[in-house]
């Protein structure tokens, strides 16, 4: 008997969205399994146990969820309490169970338990980034219709992982609760969104919008809140009561809703080329009228038909006006047909153009372009699948392959999942971990290299289907095979049957095969027990029946596996057999033979290929689909110019379908294309070559013409005029075609024709009307392609006499040569000209989308052109002008509007040049890339053809024309332009006036009577050896140019005295003379001719002139002959040195080993110590203290067997003056700061330099006035000394002293302040003398010695001997006495007394040392070395 367990569904997902909803499924798994064990009080002791291990298993998280375990085991109560006698009898039953009955219960038990602990390390290490999905809307908001003071409340539910953002908008504005409080209250509780409006009044009337945003996109749902008022501003019979059934984004206006919009684009997006990697913006200007300030257009962005979505990749705006598509980061998945909807309740316009995606530049030259568009078909558990498409660029050589990369999301690190490169354009990457997000990218390969990586795919788990559809059903909801849910055969296995072996799984198949892999997929069996299985694949080669496991190591989670390394062409079986805890089950039916290879063929080459005219840039390839093509993905179309054998693609995303435009040709190119097509086993063959085609527009009927006008009325006629149409159709209007029609009371008749014969201008007279009848009037261009249609039904005119005085309205106004910031605008005089002649017109401008009340006018004073250039425009603004003809009687009516036009210059555009040939004949010359074949050029003269003027001459050829002046003047001045017909309006101006007339005409007559242009003019110069240059120099010189030499109006030729060279690359010419001789005195002139031109220059060398010359040039020679031998490169010169010393030196050239130098001093040679070595080049001569005994004329002599030079230097006089400033002033310079040194005498200051000499004046200053010298205060120099000895310093010699030093040019100064001295200098102690250096005496005798000392306070007194202190004993006696004398006394002195004494005085103030030595002798001992010394004498005397 089993137990009847009944539970109550709740919607657990085993994948849950967020964490805490994965820790309230576990809670709710282990409280709904405790519940069961607890309630069960005569369950058996195997029960308690196995209901006390499993409740252990999971204690911490029960503990966790306390709460929503007893509210469970509160709902379950009553359903256990019914079940005790069922468990009762269930008790009896398992105590009868054998031993090996309870072990497997045990070890189920273990099994559950592992499962459990599976089960929690699964979700702790899933990855979350495949649960990842964009907000979805379950909830709406809906529109309402309130009354105003009431409120209102918007409500939506939004699904989505992570929990997306939601943000309110009014009239695509965000809703701020903080500008306005308690007008709006935003609140968001258990997933539901609330937008609560308080006290709506009429500017509550809007569009609504609720936007969800998370990281993988935006999504947004509308609502409409219209307010009601009771004062009847609204119709309410069109509203019905509660929620309004209107569109979202129907129009409600203050006096009911619109009936019809209209929606136009400007400023539109045209067909667009970028490169990957490259950003890219469309956008469009929309337009809506009428205009409902509450509410904005719903905007929709597509790409080939597919909505669009904000990502990572593109980017939606909209401003309130402008509609904007913006891509960050172009690949080539963006290509394709963009369009954008504009939607306005019921109605909506849409525009569309393509935007072409180009391959970036290859990093590697000659690698293949990235493949695109790569998908994940297939995930599970084992592995998943990637699909890719080829790229139509191979890089110049076969792709060989594709690399597959794989990233783990959440990191950088990419690993490539293939060793070999993959062929197939899908493939199955394994080696994945079980719950993580991978994404992938691919990158193709030939024999060049690898190329750039595509872009990566979305991210996706690598998860069994099946297994997450359970994980995310009803925790309990599925059911065993037995009927029960699986969960409690889980948590009661020994309430049911032993583990059962599961049965093999059913239909087996190969879904997918080819060289690389193998794709096998099969359905779960229906008897697989209560566990979960796993499955082994087995492999049979065909003819054997030797069946192999394939996965012997890792056995397969989910019923799909793919097989690698197979032997490519070999044919094989498969089968599969299922395994749990009791075993491993039957093998499956085996698969029908198959063999390894692409079973997906290459398709056929496309056929067929026909293009066909589009637009003067694009071309209709039309093509024959391949036959027998499957799971075709595309096309790649390619085009060639004619004869240049270079392919280029013309898409780079595959196309489906037989047809496709080609942009961005070269209008008037002759082109070919070819397809090819392409599937997931690779790229066609390429089709067949198509024929060339012309690039130009197809020819098409004209569009109708707008803007009908009535320019003149009479009784029973009418004169009208038109605009041309926008469109011409690639084809020369060749006419109109009127249609007319009476109104009466409002009532329309039926049309008539007004004229059989087309008309040709885009004015008409239309007679035999009816005086006083309404009339309304159609017009129909017509080309070579036929009829176009009928334009829109002009307002009413009515027919009767006009007797207006002032003029009507000028028509057919024109603009033309439009420029960023200037047009010319053309009109033609109105019909009606009033009752006087029309004598001007003034010209009125306004932006297009300016108010009525902002025309301006731009010319003051009426014109009587019918032209005018606009200046002063802005770029990129749009523009639209009317012209007001006036005559005697005033200013009559405004003409229609021209325009709108965008003052823009085009890419492209061209202007007219002015040239003037060598012939001196002047032309305007303009060039047009952009012509039609029937394209003509039409020149006039203030915009009146000059077709038969016999001044000018037109050639035109090609893209090109001339306009040749025969005979330019007065006459020839005004405003010539270039017109370009069947284009859009090309056309350029040109304008002489008086002071290019007289600009042009010097430049003809240049070109008449031509001149060789000269940079310099003819110059003499003088050359080393002392020969004559003349030389001058052209601009260029050709190769026939000539030169004649004329010296006195007569022509010299080159011969022994005159040598001439022309060089024409640089356009030098010269000519040379050796020697200037008295003959030679006179004019030379160079006369220049190339071809036509002519040119010469002069020289006059007369006079001094001549003789300045003729010297110089004898100079340069003997200087020449000089420097043949030995020589002085620079003479000799002086230089003080750093050391004061003076160095003469000079600078030889030409040496050689042999040369010798010699030094003199007045005549007297010098001798030098060493011998010179000439290093360097430079030869000196130092001189050390130099004074004025050093005064002289010094000269060095250079010279060798080749000759000798001579250079002399004079230090006499001035000369030796200036240099012994200098050494005195180097001399003060090394001039050391000023010393203090104390002396027995005093103070003396003192300063050292290198060396003194007499030249160097010294003076002294004290406090600014120059010192007096005396026996006090004395000066002088010792060695290199300079001194000042102030003897018995009192404080008045405090104060800055000053020592200058004099170089005879400049004063040099040193300072010291004995100021701060102070007391330090005047009061320290000090020894003033008596003490001897040495005293020398006879042993026994007494030493007495006096000194006097100094100092304020008195100075205290010590003694020294040896360096060590002496103190005053029986034998050495010392005294101090008066502060002023010590004295020191040896009694009977000894050898030992012998040594150095120091005295020591010392106060407050400082302290000063006085030595002296004491030598003791001994009378015998000195008796005794005189006789020794004696004796040695005599010796040497022998």
């Amino acid at each position: 008997i089993l137990p009847l367990l009944c539970f109550s569904q709740k919607h657990v997902s085993g994948i849950t969205d967020t964490e805490e909803e994965r820790i309230k499924e576990a809670a709710a798994y282990i409280a709904q399994r405790n519940l069961l064990a607890s309630e069960e009080g005569v369950t058996t002791s195997k029960q308690s146990t196995a209901s006390k291990q499993s409740t252990a298993s999971k204690q911490s998280m029960t503990s966790k969820q306390s709460t929503a375990s007893r509210q469970s085991t509160a709902s379950k109560q009553s359903v256990v309490s019914k079940q005790a006698t069922s468990t009762l009898q269930q008790e009896e039953t398992f105590e009868k169970k054998s031993r090996k009955v309870a072990i497997r219960e045990k070890a189920e038990r273990l099994s559950l338990r592992k499962t459990l602990e599976e089960t929690e390390a699964y979700h702790a290490k899933l990855n979350e980034d495949h649960l990842l999905h964009a907000p979805e809307f379950i909830i709406k908001p809906r529109s309402h219709t309130v009354w105003e003071k009431e409120n209102v409340k918007l409500h939506c539910s939004i699904a989505g992982w992570p929990e997306p953002r939601v943000t309110w908008y009014k009239n695509q504005v965000p809703i701020n609760v903080h500008a306005n409080p308690g007008k709006y209250i935003i609140e968001s509780r258990y997933g539901m969104h609330t937008l609560e409006i308080n006290a709506c009044d009429f500017e509550d009337t809007a569009q609504y919008r609720a936007s969800a945003m998370n990281v993988k996109g935006e999504l947004s749902a509308y609502a409409s809140v219209v307010v009601k008022r009771y004062k009847g501003e609204f119709d309410e019979t069109r509203f019905h009561a509660g929620v309004s059934t209107m569109p979202l984004s129907f129009a409600v206006t203050p006096y009911g809703y619109a009936s019809k919009f209209e929606i136009h684009f400007d400023d539109k997006f045209d067909v667009s080329f970028g490169r990957e990697g490259e950003t890219m913006s469309l956008g469009c200007r929309v337009v809506i009228t009428p205009e409902i300030k509450h509410f904005q257009p719903e905007i929709q962005w597509y790409r080939n038909g597919v909505p669009l979505s904000p990502s990572k990749w593109v980017q939606t705006l909209w401003s309130g006006e402008r509609a904007t598509l913006t891509f960050s980061h172009l690949n080539k998945e963006d290509e394709g047909l963009y369009t954008i909807r504009v939607r306005m309740g019921e109605y909506y316009e849409q525009y569309s153009a393509y935007v072409f995606v180009r391959d970036a530049d290859a990093e590697i030259e000659g690698a293949p372009a990235a493949p695109l568009d790569v998908k994940c078909l297939e995930a599970n558990k084992d592995y998943i699948i990637i699909s890719w498409k080829q790229p139509a660029v191979d890089g110049g050589s076969p792709i060989l392959g594709y690399f597959i990369d794989k990233c783990e999301v959440g990191t950088d690190n990419w690993s490539q999942c293939n060793d070999t490169p993959v062929k197939f354009a899908r493939f199955p990457v394994t080696g994945l971990i079980e719950g993580r997000s991978y994404i992938f990218r691919v990158r193709a390969v030939n024999k060049t290299g690898i190329g750039f990586p595509s872009r990566v795919s979305e991210p996706v788990a690598a998860l069994d289907p099946a297994e997450k559809a359970r994980l995310k059903s009803n925790i309990c909801g599925s059911l065993s095979i037995l009927g029960y849910p699986e969960c409690v055969l889980l948590m009661f296995p020994c309430c049911f049957s032993e583990g059962i072996v599961p049965g093999p799984p059913t239909d087996l198949s190969v879904t997918e095969a080819t060289r690389s892999y193998v794709v096998l997929s099969w359905k779960p069996p229906r008897q697989r027990g209560h566990e979960g299985i796993m499955y082994f694949v087995e492999k049979c080669e065909a003819g054997t029946e030797n069946w192999q496991r394939v996965n012997t190591e890792l056995p397969v989670k989910s019923p799909r596996f793919a097989l690698f390394d197979l032997a490519e062409g070999k044919s094989y079986s498969f089968r599969v057999r299922c395994s749990n805890s009791a075993g491993v089950g039957e093998p499956s039916d085996a698969t029908e033979v198959t063999v390894v290879g692409d079973k997906l063929d290459i398709p056929k080459a496309p056929g067929k290929i026909i293009p066909s005219r589009n637009t003067d840039t694009s071309v209709v390839v039309s093509w024959e689909e391949s036959t027998d093509a499957k799971e075709l993905v595309g096309y790649y179309i390619e085009a060639s110019i004619a004869g240049s054998g270079k392919w280029e693609p013309c898409n780079n995303n595959p196309v489906k379908g037989s047809r496709f435009t080609c942009h961005g040709l070269v209008t008037g190119q002759s082109y070919i294309f070819r397809v090819r097509a392409v599937n997931a086993a690779g790229l066609s063959e390429y089709s067949q070559d198509s024929e060339a085609i012309e690039v130009k527009a197809a020819i098409a009927p004209p569009s109708p013409p707008h803007d009908i006008t009535c320019l003149e009325s009479f009784r029973d006629s009418m004169v009208l005029g038109w605009k041309q149409p926008d469109k011409i159709g690639g084809a020369e209007i060749t006419g109109y075609y009127v249609n007319y029609r009476e109104v009466i009371d409002g009532v329309p008749g039926k049309w008539r024709e007004a004229n059989v014969k087309a008309v040709s201008e885009e004015a008409y007279k239309i007679s035999n009307l009816k005086e006083n009848v309404v009339y309304q009037f159609q017009v129909a261009a017509m080309n070579m392609a036929g009829l176009g249609a009928p334009s829109a039904v002009s307002e009413c005119f009515k027919c009767e006499e006009w007797t207006i005085a002032v003029p009507g309205p000028p028509h057919s106004l024109k603009c033309s040569e439009v420029r960023k910031d200037s047009l010319v605008l053309q009109w033609k005089p109105p019909v009606h000209s009033g009752r006087t002649p029309v004598t001007g017109y003034f010209v009125d401008l306004k932006e297009a989308k300016a108010k009525e009340d902002q025309w301006r006018g731009l010319n003051e004073a009426a014109i009587k052109n019918i032209y005018l250039k606009v200046r002063g425009l802005k770029e990129g603004v749009s523009y639209v002008f009317r012209v007001r003809a006036i005559n005697q009687a005033g200013v009559g009516k405004p003409s229609d509007l021209a325009g709108p036009v965008v003052a823009e210059t085009r890419p492209g555009t061209k202007e007219v040049v002015v040239n003037v040939d060598d012939d001196g004949v002047i032309s305007l010359n303009f060039e047009c890339d952009q012509m039609t074949p029937k394209s003509e050029f039409t020149w006039s003269k203030d915009y009146v053809s000059t077709e038969d003027s016999p001044r000018l001459e037109v050639e035109s050829k090609g893209n090109k024309t001339k306009m040749t002046f025969k005979d330019l003047g007065m006459d020839d001045l005004g405003l010539y332009s270039c017109d370009v017909t069947d284009t859009d309006g090309i056309a350029s101006s040109y304008l002489i006036d008086e002071e290019e007339l007289k600009r042009l005409l010097a430049l003809s007559h240049e070109h008449k009577f031509p001149t060789v242009p000269v940079k310099s003019e003819l110059a003499v110069e003088i050359l080393e050896k002392g020969q004559v240059r003349f030389w001058m120099q052209a601009e260029k010189l050709s190769g026939n140019a000539k030169v004649n030499y004329i010296f006195n109006e007569k022509e010299i030729f080159e011969g022994p005295k005159y040598k001439m060279h022309i060089d024409r690359n640089t356009g030098i010419i010269e000519m040379f003379m050796e020697k200037l001789q008295d003959e030679d005195e006179g004019t030379y002139t160079f006369q220049l001719q190339d071809g036509k031109a002519t040119n010469h220059s002069t020289v006059v060398l007369i006079g001094d002139v001549f003789k300045k010359l003729q010297k110089e040039a004898e100079f340069q020679r003997q200087e020449w002959i000089r420097k043949q031998g030995p020589h002085f490169a620079e003479y000799l010169s002086w230089e003080v040195t750093g050391e004061c010393n003076v160095l003469l030196k000079c600078k030889v050239a030409n040496i050689k080993k042999e040369t010798h130098i010699v030094w003199y001093k007045d005549e007297r040679e010098i001798s030098v110590d060493e011998k010179h070595d000439f290093k360097d080049g430079i030869c000196t001569l130092l001189i050390t203290e130099f004074s004025k005994k050093d005064a002289g004329i010094y000269e060095v002599i250079l010279k060798d067997d080749r000759g000798k030079d001579k250079s002399r230097l004079k230090l006499v006089d001035e000369a030796f003056k200036e240099l012994m400033t200098e050494v005195c002033k180097k001399i003060a310079l090394s001039a050391t700061d000023l010393k203090i040194q104390s002396t027995a005498e005093g103070i003396r200051l003192y300063s050292f330099v290198t060396y003194y000499v007499e030249d160097l004046k010294v003076n002294w200053s004290h406090n600014g006035t120059a010192i007096r010298y005396s026996d006090r205060v004395k000066t002088g120099v010792t060695g290199e000394q300079i001194w000042l000895q102030i003897n018995e310093p009192t404080p008045n010699d405090k104060g800055k002293y000053v020592m200058e030093l004099f170089d005879g040019k400049t004063g040099h100064q040193k300072t010291v302040d004995l100021s701060g001295q102070g007391k330090q200098i005047f009061y320290r102690a000090r020894v003033l003398g008596g003490l001897p250096d040495v005293v020398t005496i006879q042993e026994g005798k007494a030493l007495n010695l006096t000194c006097n000392v100094w100092g304020d306070p008195p100075p205290e007194v010590s003694w020294l001997k040896n360096e060590k202190a002496l103190a005053s004993d029986d034998h050495c006696n010392l005294k101090f006495e008066a502060g002023k004398t010590a004295y020191f006394t040896i009694n009977g002195v000894s050898t030992a007394d012998s040594g150095k004494y120091g005295l020591v005085v010392k106060n407050k103030y400082g302290s000063e040392t006085s030595d002296f030595t004491v030598s003791v002798f001994i009378p015998e001992e000195e008796a005794r070395m005189a006789a020794l010394e004696a004796q040695k004498g005599g010796k040497k005397a022998k």
